[in-house]
């Protein structure tokens, strides 16, 4: 998380001096990071970490780059700011701790169940995210009130999703696989953070 903070401070800094350069780095942060993510998996789950750590890293600071247009635009939200930032990072420490209580005293049978509505539940997220995409390029922009609703949607499924981690990860990697829970958690934080802010966001933006 710490360089997931540098690689924000570093995207947050190029906004500030270079505006126009800011756009083909995240482009160009963005496909470096979907690539790693599927090296650093592969990687992690052979139990390489030597390998895999430095890669980690990477994607960390690449990460933090690329979240940086979020932060920028919450800093720049009138009842947001760095207050609603640290909300959205406590609200997600918070649902971690809960999420370790619930998930490692899961039974099977709700475990399970509970896995497979939140996978199901991602999955349609994802497609809303796409559509909202295509739309936004196509100029057709997403109302406050659904932002609000996909946002708040997208904080209880990876809320959920935190559970589920703390659920299935112990069943699912070795220990010296440990780097693979790493990501996939970090994974579901850095999701939680960006729709919790993006619900700040929402909201204040109210007409």
């Amino acid at each position: 998380m710490v360089l997931t903070a540098v690689g924000t401070y570093g995207g947050l800094g190029v906004i500030r001096a270079n505006p126009s350069l800011f756009l083909p780095t995240f482009i160009a942060a963005l496909v470096v990071e979907l690539i790693l993510f599927f090296v650093v998996r592969g990687v992690a789950e052979k139990g390489n970490n030597g390998l895999a750590l430095p890669l980690l890293a990477t994607y960390s600071l690449l990460s933090g780059y690329t979240l940086s247009g979020l932060v920028w635009v919450a800093l720049g939200t009138k009842g947001v700011g760095i207050g609603g930032i640290a909300f959205a990072a406590l609200g997600c420490g918070i649902t971690f701790i809960v999420g370790r209580q619930i998930g490692s005293n899961l039974s099977e049978q709700d475990g399970m169940a509970l896995t497979k509505t939140v996978q199901l539940g991602l999955i349609a997220l994802v497609v809303v995210l796409v559509g909202q995409l295509l739309c936004s390029i196509f100029g057709v922009f997403t109302p406050t009130w659904l932002e609000i609703a996909i946002s708040g949607i997208g904080v209880l499924l990876f809320a959920g999703a935190a559970v589920v981690d703390f659920y299935i990860l112990p069943r699912s990697y070795r220990d010296e696989q440990y780097l693979c829970a790493a990501l996939s958690m970090y994974l579901t934080y850095i999701n939680l953070f960006i729709f919790i802010l993006r619900l700040l966001i929402a909201i204040n933006s109210r007409d």
